[in-house]
């Protein structure tokens, strides 16, 4: 009796109890990850309408747009090279000037306003962070290294940039026809523009689009990408939708604001 007591397996019941415990365990940290991915979706609209309230704050005292700044010298003292590449960032508050034209300029021989934007922000104490001014790799004055020279996001592994774009026509492949100005863009990392790397799915990005704006992927001021094909319908402005039955992290999204 002695052995078989020690040798038996479990018991149906127990069995049972064991899966009624995993499956209820299993159930919470899926609950809990759909939690934290929502929390992080929220606080993409929160970041914007901070950094907007920022610029503004900022134009407001320093009658300029960061970046574009041509006497932010005069504030911060002078970068010892201007307007730097990747292995001149700044290391502390010392910048470049901008060229004062109303525009954010993404290239180096404009003096890496893009990324100046966010030192001078930080510069400003509008934002927090310390940011280097230039771009993050060789060759390119596009490449964006989060948490360096732009900002990070709470979304896991995005982060934001500032510059501008002109009106944009039919033949670009990569962004959908139509004024954009200076703008705000959300992606991730990459060897080139931040929203080289998608960081949500269609129906994330339709989500934050229809809380802030229209909650159509090609037009009004939030918008997602020609290019992000399957994040959206149709190459056709007019008729683009988000596509909502992808599953897939495809999209990554530009916000048109006036600075």
């Amino acid at each position: 009796m002695l052995n078989y007591m020690q040798t038996r397996g479990f018991s149906l019941v127990e069995l049972s109890i064991v899966l009624v415990i995993l499956g209820l365990l299993t159930g919470g940290i899926l609950g809990g990850q759909s939690l934290i991915r929502a929390s992080e979706l929220r606080a993409v609209s929160s970041e914007y309408s901070r950094y907007v309230t920022a610029v503004g704050t900022f134009r407001d005292k320093y009658f300029a747009i960061p970046g574009d700044m041509t006497n932010a010298q005069s504030f911060w003292g002078a970068a010892a090279t201007c307007p730097g590449d990747h292995t001149q960032g700044s290391t502390n508050a010392a910048t470049c000037n901008g060229n004062g034209n109303g525009i954010v300029e993404y290239s180096a021989a404009t003096g890496n306003e893009n990324y100046r934007f966010w030192q001078h922000l930080a510069n400003a104490g509008l934002v927090e962070g310390t940011y280097s001014g230039v771009s993050g790799g060789a060759g390119t004055p596009y490449t964006s290294v989060i948490g360096t020279n732009v900002p990070r996001s709470k979304l896991s592994n995005a982060g934001w940039t500032a510059h501008a774009w002109t009106t944009i026509d039919a033949t670009d492949a990569n962004l959908f026809e139509g004024s954009y100005g200076n703008v705000f863009a959300f992606g991730g990392a990459s060897t080139n523009s931040i929203t080289e790397t998608y960081v949500m799915k269609p129906e994330e990005a339709w989500n934050i689009d229809t809380k802030m704006d229209d909650g159509r992927p090609a037009i009004g001021s939030v918008r997602t990408y020609e290019r992000d094909t399957n994040c959206h319908t149709s190459t056709t402005a007019a008729n683009a939708n988000y596509a909502l039955s992808n599953n897939i992290v495809q999209c990554a999204l530009v916000f048109l604001v006036k600075y």
